[in-house]
């Protein structure tokens, strides 16, 4: 229905081995919603899911949705500097390489345990469960899991959420697929191009 290839696409496969292209691509059309910007099909998604985590109590934090080319570059020299290179080969995108970039996906966090932020508790957080329990309904899937890091090519992150639509995440569920590059059969893994 939709490209893998084509960045405006909500189906665009973005992983180590397939960078957007052009790799400083942006889209034309973010919105903003709760603090962060995104595409705007995903925004009203977020948005309504939003709602819903509510009117169950839960109140889900929004930290970084779309984030440009030389704003990835950064966020990744940052963590280098941090961490250093082999833990951002790991967690964080080269730039031109990243979800962040297509406008589609977003980390969320977890106000009742701040301590989880970027963490692997996320997941057992009040905000977490409800995430894991529900995105799918909005059309957000939890993109990198420990189970299915040797596909994506990237840790466990439980609070990177990305969007795909209602339809693709029923596809994933109904056939046990966890990842885009399984359902549609494109390369992914750990290494770059580059090595």
């Amino acid at each position: 229905t939709h490209s893998t290839t084509d960045p405006a696409s909500i189906w665009v496969v973005v992983n180590k081995q397939h960078p957007l292209d052009p790799l400083t691509w942006a889209p034309d059309d973010l919105v903003a919603v709760g603090g962060l910007r995104l595409r705007a099909e995903a925004a009203a998604a977020l948005q309504e899911m939003l709602d819903a985590a509510a009117a169950d109590g839960v109140r889900i934090g929004l930290r970084t949705g779309y984030r440009s080319y030389d704003q990835q570059a950064a966020v990744r020299a940052d963590l280098e500097r941090r961490r250093g290179y082999a833990h951002a080969e790991q967690y964080s995108a080269r730039p031109g390489f990243s979800e962040h970039q297509t406008g589609l996906a977003l980390d969320v966090d977890s106000p009742t345990q701040p301590g989880c932020a970027l963490r692997l508790c996320f997941a057992d957080t009040v905000e977490g469960r409800w995430v894991a329990a529900r995105a799918g309904e909005f059309g957000y899937l939890i993109r990198y899991t420990d189970d299915n890091s040797e596909v994506t090519g990237f840790g466990g992150e439980p609070w990177h959420l990305r969007y795909v639509g209602v339809e693709l995440v029923q596809h994933l569920t109904e056939n046990g697929l966890t990842t885009l590059e399984e359902a549609f059969g494109v390369t992914g893994g750990a290494s770059y191009p580059d090595g």
